[in-house]
């Protein structure tokens, strides 16, 4: 106590009844922190050189070496300074405290200690050790209280003093955790692998660092120069890919999602039945987010040091005092300034890109789930829904980092505003504090309702682009049906209620602004009024410091329901991911067992059970999801064995499990019971070919190494040398999106020469012989699928087709899910299941098989023209998917005129007005508060009342509360109503598109318009121009009031208009760009997504998840380039819209030929701190009366000074929100282009009645129909006549022109010569949906959609139930309806629920309900047995009699019953044969007709 009494003299040990003790500060929060410093320094110098043997030496780079000898030199010669005048005082007599000195010589001693450890070899262990850099951030912190007291004692020279040495520890803490986060990530590129990084890879061998190119300087890094260049090239040039800044090595997506995925395989390990994606995520990127927490507290805690010196400043105006301190105040305004731009822009800079390493490690996880999840798990979720993870819950989640930092930063912010307010009105400011008390209870409860709206508007938009994605995939089917408007119809819907959604959360955001904007208005009027009621009086320091206060809780307060709302939307996104991520994966194993029956196959037996065979089911028993389990399976009990190198037809009526079982041997299925075993690769042909879009190599090669020989000879075993022998650019002619430029049998080759390339051991092959005609289907057959590229593979053939079942190995008949009969050839032709090949087949197959052995004429002569023709391999890729495209320069002035129209113009005009009459209530409240204070004469009397002032200020108040909540909500309305205008138009424009425009433009394309750009619309647009209209009204507002305040401000005003529009001008040209870049990178993201979950299964069975996933790597580092050029970019602009040169070195000006270019000085002073210091000292100067010009009262000069602060940032923030404006802008350019596209002739001129056509008589005329201008011919003068109420068949080989007859006839395609009459009546001439509506159709590819059963049947509700029955029956689907639930049981999307030859009998259903005088059927019993085809063909023949019916047919059988056939080759009718007379009605006599009409070569 002694020791305290001599050390602490005439001073309390710790508080002195205002705040800590000068003693308590000195020896505790000074001396102890240096004391620990010095310790800390130098048990690490110890430790590091027992420790050097083993690290090598870290050079030091010139700038550490300037740093480590400038910042401690100036940091030692402060306290020096001090001991040496303390020294003086003590020889002079006069009295010094030891705590003084305790405190100087620590200081002294820290720097001193410093200086000599950086002279040592393990410099580099000491400084840049965690603990050192975690200490050195504490350390200013506890100086702060010092500070404080320091500031209060009003000595200008020590407080100079003290605050040069507070900034020298902040910035030597920042020098030093920003130096150690660059050395390491440069030593992680070099510790290279995971392996390496495993491994304790030392700092100390970056001693080659020092001269990287990587690794750019710390100023560089502080003003983000790497920028430069690119925005150089902005102003001269269009940007390209090529333009931008390099990504930098810890943004690169796969190192990104390496470091997800490790987490979240922990998490799913720690909490396997409900894993977290959000604690995934911390697990992550926790420790550099909690780094960056600490920087946030620091910038918060700076930012209120403005205030402070603002009531020194005004404090000392007030005085009249002639001293410099007055001048000290106002350069420390912008010296903090100066200080508080850095560390804003480090702060953004840091965590924007953790949000860009958080963005692509989701985006990764998304999609290699999607790669690897099953397609029985992945039915849990629909495909829209899955498409929402990526486009908007990913977004969503990555927004938690702004959100969750803001959580206790925006409260801390308050909180330390309302203790400074305490200081300046003491017990007044709880009035304000119950104001906000009282609005916390509301915003909570606004905040759950937000939430529930929140989520109820997800689960509608993942239905709504689910619908989209359905539209998009089929709108061709869609308008041959005439459906498009129907379900255009169904999608507004589902629209209408996410826009009911939305729009309850929109007017509850307008509400959450109305209150919190209200607040800081409030909050003045309740503190200011019972400060005066209490007694007190206002002056000006008080007055305008609260202001400032005020000021500084605006933006707090504003923030808060953003940020709830983000945090809220980010939550429920994480849950809607982690139970997407959580699914169980597909399993690579060759073996599956079933957990209840693992004792069924024991893996242990002796291999020479599994020896002779491929494939080994044990009492399998599968289902399509887990949720089925409990009903019954696909498949039951299959017990099977498929002998290697056998050919095994599978055969079987529609939906008796045929594709389900190639499914359980991928692995697809679940597995419920028994076991399923493989032995060797697998490739995959899928009933429904899955297609690249990209070249046909492409998709032939699928990532294996080009062959020449192998490729040449796949090509023609797989007949399609002579197809690409045809196509411009040969094998590297583009294929679009799911092949829709090539026809369905190029399709099904295209996939089948895919899996005969990759040579796999086992071959699974789903069909793939009916999609081609029967000569082509021949060829296969005996030169691929038995040729010498397969024959010695198991393959397992889900076929109808005769000729396969004649020359199969073993033959499978499945029935209903169940193994019904297994054997060979020579077993099943004699076994009763042989009738289910009808004999009329037989015996056309028969001469088939019988030439087999000497092959047959035409196959020879096949190859022959395939000889002749050649494969032609070409070597530039010809494209036929066009680029997309991109706006060049600004965005227009017509883009913002739309957006404005879409709104409603009354609605923009109101939202103007009440926006400038606000600004002017607010500045009127703070005016007449200057005008209250500048009338307090002597004694504190004023002129007028208390009461008539506050009044007065309450008018304002109300006013401003008013105009804020008619501003709220008319942005509010005004953005919905935009929404559902943009929506509706553009929704109507792509379904009127032709279909020629869905060919050319893939649907990842345009489903990113329906998706992300409209969610910009919806949300994010609305908000940013609430913000762009906020900053551009007050910054008018603040401008008026400096100008009628300090007339000179408009010498200053002036040449900063010129400067800011220059500097705007530079940014912008390249911003622009920058996002139009960042939407075109989007595109192939949501592109190779929908591929991927398109073809999942095929992936999967090539084993190819890892040439999918390096492709999509590279193009989420493509959005990841353009992303982090556009950040860096803004970071640049928010730094240097702070800072000026001298008015003389601002700008240079280059002038080049076309343009003017702008070169920024590299050297900036704040401009905050410009416009502020110049306020002050002209506020200072007139003080003293040295001018002939007023510079207005004391009021009103307080006033001008509180304004000045804030006006830099409003400059800042409106030229970043209208950058961002424009940037959101290229969603609604985006969204216009595509309301431009080519549309239908929709209209006709002819009118047609109810019943048209009558007869059904149809003519073509010299028809002649390209796709593409540059294309060949699809059709060339063609010419026939079909009699009404006749059948026509159409045949020819595959991609000869049948279904461009069809497509000709429904105006799919407007033909280039000719005219096609129906009945009479020019096709042209009727309105195009009338006429779709009045013609039947069933087409190539099946269609069903989500929704009950009786809406695709019927969904216009117009056919009794007993019709639909009696159509199901008709076409022998009745029974398998009635299991699936009836009419009102659920259709899965895409028709998952049942097999593709059920989709047939089901379309062939619905085309026999509409009852129309004209039937298209292209191949619709192409995916059904024979036996099952023979009854439908026999049902078409008796249900449509009197119908004309046109049916496109590969099979002879088909076209037996026949009353004409039209034979078609390349374009060309080469034979119209009439079948009607007796004689020409057995199979031989079709195939003579047809060889003399030339077709030999169609038809087998």
């Amino acid at each position: 106590m002694e020791l305290m009494t001599f050390i602490c003299p005439k001073h309390p040990t710790v508080w002195d009844g205002n705040g800590f003790s000068e003693c308590f500060e000195h020896m505790v929060l000074g001396f102890g922190v240096n004391v620990v410093s010095i310790i800390m320094i130098v048990v690490l110098g110890l430790s590091g050189r027992n420790a050097r043997t083993s690290t090598r030496i870290a050079q030091k780079r010139h700038s550490e070496k300037v740093f480590l000898h400038l910042v401690p030199a100036s940091g030692a010669f402060l306290p020096l300074y001090d001991i040496t005048l303390l020294l003086k005082r003590a020889l002079q007599g006069q009295s010094t405290v030891y705590h003084e000195w305790f405190f100087k010589c620590s200081q002294f001693s820290v720097w001193t200690t410093i200086m000599l450890f950086s002279k040592c070899d393990i410099w580099f262990f000491i400084f840049y050790h965690r603990i050192l850099c975690f200490w050195w951030i504490a350390k200013p912190i506890l100086g702060i209280p010092h500070l404080q007291t320091m500031f209060s004692s009003l000595k200008v020279v020590r407080n100079f003093k003290e605050s040069c040495s507070f900034v020298l520890d902040v910035v030597f803490v920042i020098y030093l955790n920003i130096g150690r986060v660059i050395r390491e990530s440069s030593s992680n590129r070099k510790c290279g692998s995971l392996e390496d990084s495993l491994i304790s890879c030392n700092l100390e061998i970056e001693d080659d660092l020092g001269d990287s190119g990587n690794t750019c300087s710390y100023w560089h890094t502080l003003t983000f120069k790497s920028i430069n260049s690119v925005m150089d090239r902005g102003v001269l040039k269009q940007l390209d890919f090529e333009d931008l800044i390099q990504l930098p090595i810890d943004l690169n997506p796969s190192t990104c999602h390496s470091t997800l995925q490790c987490c979240w395989v922990a998490e799913q390990r720690k909490n396997f039945s409900h894993p977290s994606l959000f604690r995934a995520v911390c697990c992550a990127y926790g420790r550099p987010y909690f780094r960056l927490g600490l920087l946030k507290v620091l910038n918060d805690c700076i930012g209120f040091l403005g205030p402070l010196l603002l009531n020194k400043l005004i404090t000392f105006l007030q005085q009249g005092s002639s001293n410099f301190e007055g001048y000290i105040f106002a350069i420390s305004l912008g010296l903090i300034s100066i200080f508080k731009s850095f560390l804003d822009t480090q702060y953004t800079f840091h965590l924007s890109k953790l949000k860009l390493k958080l963005r692509s490690s989701i985006m990764m996880s998304i999609y290699q789930k999607c790669l690897h999840v099953s397609l029985a798990e992945r039915s849990k979720f629909s495909e829209g829904e899955i498409q929402t993870f990526m486009s908007v819950d990913a977004d969503r989640t990555v927004n938690l980092c702004n959100s969750f930092h803001d959580m206790w930063s925006l409260p801390l912010q308050i909180g330390v505003a309302l203790y400074l307010l305490y200081t300046q009105v003491k017990f007044a400011f709880v009035s304000g504090i119950a104001i906000t008390v009282l609005l916390i209870p509301v915003n909570r409860w606004i905040a759950t309702l937000i939430a529930s709206a929140t989520e109820k508007m997800m689960k509608q938009k993942d239905e709504r682009v689910r619908r989209a994605g359905e539209l998009l995939k089929n709108i061709r089917t869609l308008k041959m049906y005439g459906w498009d408007l129907l379900f255009t119809n169904w999608l507004m819907e589902t629209r209408s209620m996410e826009v009911k959604y939305l729009s309850t959360r929109k007017y509850l955001d307008a509400w959450c602004v109305f209150f919190w904007a209200t607040t800081p208005t409030l909050f003045s009027l309740f503190t200011f009024g019972v400060f005066t009621l209490m007694g007190n009086t206002l002056d000006a320091a008080t007055v305008f410091t609260c202001l400032a206060l005020f000021n500084t809780l605006i933006s707090p307060l504003n923030s808060f329901p953003w940020v709830i709302n983000g945090l809220i939307d980010a939550l429920i996104s994480t849950r809607r991911l982690s139970s997407f991520l959580s699914c169980s994966e597909h399993s690579s194993e060759s073996v599956q067992i079933a957990g209840s029956s693992s004792t069924l196959l024991n893996i242990d037996q002796p291999d020479f059970i599994f020896q002779r065979n491929a494939v080994v089911f044990r009492d399998a028993c599968c289902c399509w999801s887990k949720s089925n389990e409990g009903q019954s399976s696909v498949l039951n009990q299959i017990t099977l064995n498929l002998s290697k190198g056998f050919l095994v037809v599978v055969i079987g009526e529609v939906g008796s499990g045929k594709s389900s079982l190639l499914n359980s041997i991928l692995g697809e299925m679940q597995l419920t019971h028994g076991s399923i075993r493989s032995f060797g690769s697998i490739a995959y042909v899928p009933q429904v070919p899955w297609i690249l879009s990209g070249t046909i190599r492409d998709n032939i090669l699928l990532g294996k190494d080009y062959h020449a020989e192998r490729y040449k000879e796949v090509l023609q075993t797989c007949a399609l040398d002579v197809d690409i022998s045809q196509m411009l650019g040969g094998d590297l002619a583009y294929v679009g999106e799911k092949g829709v430029n090539i026809s369905g049998g190029q399709r099904a080759r295209l996939a089948l020469a895919r899996a005969v390339y990759h040579g796999s051991d086992i071959f699974l092959l789903d069909d793939v012989l009916s999609a081609v005609d029967a000569q082509v289907a021949h060829w296969i057959l005996y030169n691929c699928i038995q040729g010498p590229l397969m024959d010695k593979s198991t393959r397992v053939i889900c076929t109808h087709n005769i000729q396969a079942i004649s020359s199969a190995d073993m033959i499978v008949i499945m029935e209903k899910g169940h193994m019904k009969w297994v054997g060979s050839l020579s077993e099943f032709s004699v076994s009763p299941y042989s009738t289910i090949s009808s004999k009329k087949e037989l015996k056309i197959s028969s001469p088939v098989v019988r030439q087999e052995n000497g092959r047959s004429t035409s196959a020879k002569a096949e190859e022959n023209i395939q000889e002749e023709n050649g494969v032609n391999i070409s070597g530039k890729a010809q494209e036929s998917i066009e680029i997309e495209m991109r706006k060049e320069g600004k965005v227009e002035l017509s883009v913002y005129k739309n957006y404005a129209a879409f709104s409603g113009w009354p609605i923009a005009i109101a939202i103007c007005i009440s926006a400038v009459l606000m600004q002017a209530s607010r500045n009127g409240n703070d005016l007449w508060l200057s005008h209250w204070v500048d009338n307090i004469k002597g004694n504190h009397h004023t002129m007028y009342s208390t009461s008539f002032y506050l009044v007065i200020l309450c008018v304002f108040c109300i006013s401003n509360s008013l105009l804020t909540l008619v501003r709220a909500f008319s942005f509010a309305f005004g953005g919905l109503r935009a929404a559902v205008q943009v929506h509706n138009k553009l929704l109507n424009k792509l379904v009127n598109a032709p279909v020629h425009f869905f060919n050319q433009t893939p649907s990842g394309r345009i489903l990113n318009r329906l998706s992300s750009d409209l969610y910009t619309i919806d949300d994010s647009l609305p908000f940013i121009l609430n913000i762009l209209l906020a900053n551009f009204i007050g910054l008018m507002g603040i401008a008026i009031v400096l100008t009628y305040v300090q007339v000179l401000f408009l010498l200053l005003l002036l040449p900063l208009l010129y400067i800011y529009s220059k500097l705007q001008f530079y940014y912008r040209s390249t911003s622009r760009e920058l996002r139009r870049l960042d939407s075109v990178s989007r595109s192939p993201i949501y592109a190779s997504f929908t591929e991927a979950l398109d073809g999942s299964s095929t992936i999967r069975a090539f084993k190819a998840e890892e040439i999918f996933m390096a492709k999509f790597t590279e193009n989420v580092s493509v959005y990841q380039q353009t992303s982090y050029s556009e950040i860096t970019a803004s970071l640049w602009l928010s730094l240097r819209l702070q800072v000026c040169t001298t008015f003389s070195s601002i700008l240079k000006l280059k002038i080049f030929t076309t343009s003017i270019y702008l070169v920024i000085n590299d050297f900036f002073q704040l401009l905050a701190a410009f416009v502020i210091s110049f306020v002050a000292v002209m506020a200072i100067i007139g003080s003293h009366g040295s001018f002939l010009v007023s510079f207005g009262t004391p009021g009103l000069v307080g006033l001008a000074l509180s304004y000045a602060a804030p006006m830099v940032s409003l400059l800042s923030s409106f030229l970043s929100s209208f950058t961002e404006t424009e940037k959101e802008m290229v969603s609604v350019e985006r969204v216009l282009q595509y309301m431009d596209v080519p549309q239908e002739e929709l209209q006709g001129r002819q009118f047609v009645e109810a019943d048209w056509p009558f007869q059904g008589q149809i003519e073509f005329q010299h028809v002649t129909l390209r796709y593409m201008p540059s294309s060949p011919a699809a059709l060339h003068d063609v010419t026939f006549t079909i009699a009404g109420g006749t059948q026509v068949g159409i045949v020819g080989r595959t991609g000869a022109g049948k279904s461009s007859v069809v497509n000709a006839l429904f105006r799919l395609s407007p033909i280039c010569g000719g005219f096609i009459l129906v009945d009479g009546i020019n096709v042209a001439d009727v309105a195009i949906r009338d006429l779709r509506s009045h013609f039947g159709v069933v087409p190539q590819s099946p269609f069903l959609f989500e929704g009950t059963l009786r809406d695709n049947l019927d969904p216009s509700r117009v056919t009794s139930d007993a019709k639909i029955w009696h159509a199901l029956e008709k076409c022998h689907i009745k029974e398998e309806v009635e299991t699936a639930g009836g009419l009102d049981s659920l259709v899965k999307e895409a028709g998952s629920t049942f097999s593709v030859g059920q989709r047939q009998l089901l379309c062939l259903a619905r085309a026999f309900l509409k009852s129309s005088k004209v039937l298209c059927l292209d191949e619709c019993t192409a995916s059904v047995d024979t036996q099952t085809a023979s009854v439908l063909q026999s049902a078409i023949s008796s249900e449509c009699k009197g119908m004309t019916v046109i049916t496109i047919a590969h099979r002879i059988s088909t076209v037996l019953n026949m009353n004409n056939i039209l034979v078609l080759d390349q374009g060309i009718l080469v034979s119209l044969t009439n079948l009607f007379f007796p004689h020409t009605r057995d199979a031989d006599s079709i195939r003579i007709h047809l060889q003399l009409g030339g077709s030999k070569d169609m038809c087998g």
